[in-house]
């Protein structure tokens, strides 16, 4: 059998030649390649009021402005933020609520952290942003072992619950080792925090503001390459939307899709695909809020489709699709009609040419159902 970095190798030609500019001969970086999905704007509930077309940063920044403006105690601080952060997400935040409340930090991950911490533990409403998740590894010690447990190791007696970090995440068409990480499945390990993870801007600014006013440490995570692609008609107004909720994307009887963020993307373009090519009829689950995630919600797919197919852009060791994949065998063992299947990453660092070939594109995927079906 061949390994991964031969198949990595063999390809090598076929992505070039996939991703060359054939009018310039320039290699496109830019683009997800053989990965490319196809973003379908969704439509926000009447209910929730006037709407505007913002795109995904737009409408994290919505948030963060309601949220400053509606808790005198909220603080958004990072590295650049001050100016508008590497993406923007920030941008005219300093100049509409003052540079008290909207701050740049020095370049220390475990610092901004522990600097929320102190300032949620005194009450205040704490946003933290590190400019990019591959880089929270420095922040590790204190958000498992201060954040995580400063509620449980002092009997509830202080916390610091109002403490939100946010950071990009994921691919996004040339970010390499260092900048394409999808880091979920560490803090799925610890009590005491949450982990959301948005796929488009309607989503984003309705999780964040329930993120925001949780009284439980939330960690964020933005799909970066939705930040501009991901353009909706969001509502303007203050709105949440609850975590730990999975949602059904699409109704399905043979094959429950679960993913979240950007790979909920490509998972519609699956379902269509599965529908066309092999009359196959699949459920698309969004589970949005990764700890605590929805367990009834996906067993009860299940219990329809008798399939499970989980797909995320993380390696497949220890990837959190493994831990779905385990509750739900113990949920639905005896209505399981093939083996549940994962489609995530491969265990090798992120890479940079062979982006196209490391992530869980479509065709893996409906290749992967294709095989349930016919188990």
């Amino acid at each position: 059998m061949a390994t991964t970095s031969t198949l990595l190798r063999f390809c090598a030609k076929s992505v070039y030649l996939k991703c060359k500019n054939s009018i310039t001969g320039q290699f496109l970086h830019n683009v997800r390649c053989a990965s490319t999905f196809t973003y379908v704007p969704e439509v926000a509930p009447q209910s929730r009021g006037e709407t505007s077309k913002m795109n995904l940063f737009q409408a994290l920044n919505n948030a963060m402005d309601i949220a400053l403006t509606s808790d005198q105690t909220a603080v958004v601080f990072g590295e650049d933020v001050a100016f508008g952060g590497v993406f923007r997400c920030t941008i005219d935040l300093k100049d509409k609520h003052g540079k008290d409340r909207v701050f740049n930090t020095p370049l220390c991950e475990q610092g901004i952290v522990g600097f929320g911490i102190g300032m949620a533990s005194v009450g205040a409403t704490a946003i933290a942003e590190i400019q990019f998740a591959d880089y929270i590894y420095p922040a590790f010690d204190q958000i498992i072992n201060e954040a995580a447990k400063f509620r449980y190791r002092s009997g509830n007696l202080f916390n610091c619950g109002r403490l939100t970090i946010r950071t990009p995440w994921g691919a996004v068409g040339h970010g390499a080792h260092y900048h394409s990480q999808c880091p979920e499945a560490f803090f799925s390990h610890v009590p005491g925090v949450k982990v959301v993870i948005p796929r488009g801007p309607i989503q984003a600014k309705g999780l964040l503001l329930s993120c925001i006013r949780d009284n439980n440490p939330c960690i964020f995570f933005e799909p970066k390459i939705l930040y501009r692609m991901a353009v909706e008609q969001v509502p303007v107004g203050d709105y949440e939307i609850p975590l730990s909720e999975a949602e059904v994307l699409v109704e399905g009887s043979d094959v429950t899709l679960v993913a979240w963020g950007t790979q909920v993307h490509v998972m519609r373009n699956v379902c269509e695909l599965a529908q066309e090519k092999l009359g196959v009829s699949c459920e698309l689950i969004d589970l949005q809020t990764i700890l605590p995630w929805d367990v009834d919600t996906v067993a009860k797919s299940v219990l329809k489709t008798g399939r499970l197919l989980i797909a995320h852009e993380a390696p497949i060791t220890g990837g959190f699709a493994g831990e779905i994949a385990t509750t739900i065998q113990n949920e639905c063992f005896l209505h399981l009609e093939a083996p549940i299947q994962r489609v995530c990453g491969w265990d090798t660092p992120f890479p940079h040419i062979f982006e196209p070939f490391y992530l869980p594109d479509k065709w893996r995927c409906l290749d992967t159902i294709k095989k349930m079906i016919n188990y």
